[in-house]
């Protein structure tokens, strides 16, 4: 398997854009004079996801819907588009365009779910994941970037998205239970907090490891709770509270 680059959190810069409502499947991407990134964003698509495999046309459509270059840092603005993550602050990173895609088709997400992101960081994620489902919850343990993206996805018209400083290995209870679950950093075990807040025939995609790393799709079912090994990948460890530097 090939090994593949990733990670999931960003600042974002804060460039005009046109707001992007959840689920407006037919929206055309804007034009060249609104957005100069449309055609970049295009090839990505075409390019990146699409020559790789993913084939969910409702995954496709949102990433060539939600504008990625909100949700880099402004030094990186013009490689928000590129084949691999980039540097948010805080020792984050913004996954490259292919995870965020597998990651979201993995988790076969329709317009009635509910779904919790752990590892907000720069908010895209979230973004790609309120374009498909209800309820979008996302996590994330530094308060300058759960901020950030808080501001950018209201900026952007996402309503249906709840954004929460935390710690993510305990997921949000009062929430849950939910269709979904994506852990966009890497934890050394699977969290049972988050296997128990999975609804029945709920799926939650997780890297999984240090050093070595394997993506995993858990599934819980009424008879119990399978796991299945995909990707090898590389993300930044998930945060515990008392690693993380206030």
């Amino acid at each position: 398997m090939v090994k593949l680059t990733l990670l999931p959190i960003l600042l974002v810069s804060l460039v005009a854009c046109q707001p992007r409502q959840p689920h407006d499947d037919a929206a055309p991407v804007q034009s060249d004079s609104v957005d100069p990134y449309a055609q970049d964003r295009a090839l990505m698509v075409q390019q990146q996801l699409r020559a790789r495999g993913i084939r969910e046309k409702a995954v496709l459509s949102a990433m060539t819907r939600v504008p990625r270059h909100r949700f880099v840092l402004p030094p990186y603005e013009h490689l928000a588009y590129t084949d691999h993550p980039l540097e948010i602050g805080f020792g984050q990173t913004i996954s490259q365009p292919f995870i965020v895609g597998y990651m979201t088709e993995a988790a076969e997400i329709s317009r009635s779910d509910k779904v919790l992101e752990v590892g907000t960081g720069s908010g895209y994620q979230a973004a790609i994941l309120a374009e498909l489902a209800r309820e979008v919850y996302t996590i994330e343990i530094i308060p300058d970037l759960a901020a950030h993206a808080r501001a950018v996805l209201s900026e952007l018209g996402y309503t249906n998205v709840q954004v929460r400083t935390g710690d993510g290995y305990a997921g949000w209870k009062e929430k849950a239970p939910f269709d979904a679950i994506l852990v966009t950093a890497a934890p050394d075990h699977v969290p049972q907090a988050l296997v128990e807040q999975l609804a029945v025939d709920g799926k939650m995609i997780i890297p999984v490891g240090t050093g070595e790393q394997e993506m995993r799709v858990v599934t819980r079912t009424a008879k119990g709770v399978t796991q299945q090994s995909t990707l090898q990948v590389r993300f930044v460890p998930l945060v515990r509270p008392d690693t993380t530097s206030r």
